[in-house]
């Protein structure tokens, strides 16, 4: 007798058959997990796109609108700084045009009325350790107490020029100066400046700054403590030249550069008057004349002056540059046999 097929399976048929059914599941989580990743991905990527163009649809919007390269006047403008560039400018020319007409702070504003024109001013070089020199003087050409009040009627101021013994006033060398002073009432005392043998070309940018400042004259006269000066024939001279402007008058002189250190005169600077080494023409220290206009440039551009290792020479130099007349008149060497010259070596 045959027998029916059955469809029992056994147990290990059984667990064959599971095994790939349970091999699926990690695989199936996998695509899962890819999928998901993609979208994610495709989305960015879609989300970038739609930025970039909306990005490019503002710059086509705002193409003609773009702002152009600023240049540098274009920022000082936007700074506020072109304004001030331009009022500088101006406030140079206001400047410029101040000077031409030789304007004075706090003085030739009020010309005439308050400071009366006088015909020189004449500044006596002298020094801490020069009492009994200055005392020959007020004994000889120079005038004492009412002397002086009249002299200074007739249109001439005189006094003895001194700085200070040093940037602090008020040593015992300045106060023997003050004690002269009160007594003589002959002193300008120079605030600010400071008595020294090198500080002398400085000591002229001080003189004819402030005696500009202080007096309206014709000529302003600067005089060194070791000559005998005939007052009378100096007046004398001025009154007939007072109608010359800018004029540089002295004892004309040029001479060689000491470029030897140690030596007297030398000038640590000679290396600048070119290789002959000879000093242009310019008046003798002992005494020089500055015609107003002159002088009033000397304080205007003082800041500015250059000077040199003597106070003639730096005299003569600020003169170079201007139309300045140039007065070579041998009455003011003081050195000379003439019979008629204004001064002598004391």
């Amino acid at each position: 007798m045959e027998s029916l097929p059955t469809t029992t399976t056994t147990k290990s048929d059984r667990r064959w058959r599971s095994k790939p059914l349970q091999a699926s599941k990690p695989s199936l989580l996998m695509a899962l997990f890819s999928c998901m990743a993609w979208l994610y991905v495709a989305g960015r990527l879609w989300q970038d796109a739609e930025n970039r163009m909306l990005l490019a649809d503002l710059l086509k919007k705002n193409a003609g609108q773009r702002p152009k390269v600023l240049s540098v006047d274009d920022k000082l403008a936007v700074l506020g700084c072109k304004d001030l560039e331009r009022r500088i400018v101006e406030a140079e020319m206001d400047l410029t045009v101040a000077k031409n007409q030789r304007y004075l702070k706090n003085h030739l504003q009020q010309s005439g009325s308050s400071s009366p024109r006088i015909l020189a001013v004449i500044g006596v070089y002298t020094g801490f350790g020069s009492r009994l020199k200055r005392n020959v003087f007020r004994g000889s050409w120079m005038p004492r107490g009412d002397a002086l009040k009249k002299l200074e009627e007739r249109g001439v101021v005189i006094f003895f020029l001194v700085g200070n013994d040093s940037a602090n006033r008020g040593d015992s060398l300045d106060r023997n100066i003050d004690e002269e002073n009160r007594s003589t009432k002959d002193f300008f005392i120079l605030e600010g400046h400071e008595e020294a043998e090198e500080e002398l070309p400085k000591k002229a940018k001080f003189f004819f700054g402030t005696a500009v400042q202080n007096w309206n004259a014709d000529f302003y006269v600067k005089v060194d403590d070791n000559i005998d000066l005939d007052l009378e024939g100096l007046i004398g001279l001025l009154e007939r030249r007072c109608d010359q402007n800018s004029s540089f008058i002295g004892c004309m002189k040029s001479g060689d550069v000491v470029a030897e250190e140690g030596k007297p005169w030398y000038e640590p600077e000679w290396w600048k008057f070119g290789d002959e080494k000879s000093f242009f023409r310019h008046a003798s220290g002992s005494l020089l004349i500055l015609s107003k206009s002159l002088a009033q440039y000397v304080y205007i551009n003082s800041a500015s002056l250059k000077t040199y290792a003597h106070d003639d020479v730096s005299i003569g130099s600020w003169m170079m540059g201007l139309q300045a007349t140039y007065i070579d008149d041998n009455r003011f060497c003081c050195g000379s046999v003439r019979q008629d010259k204004v001064c002598s070596l004391a």
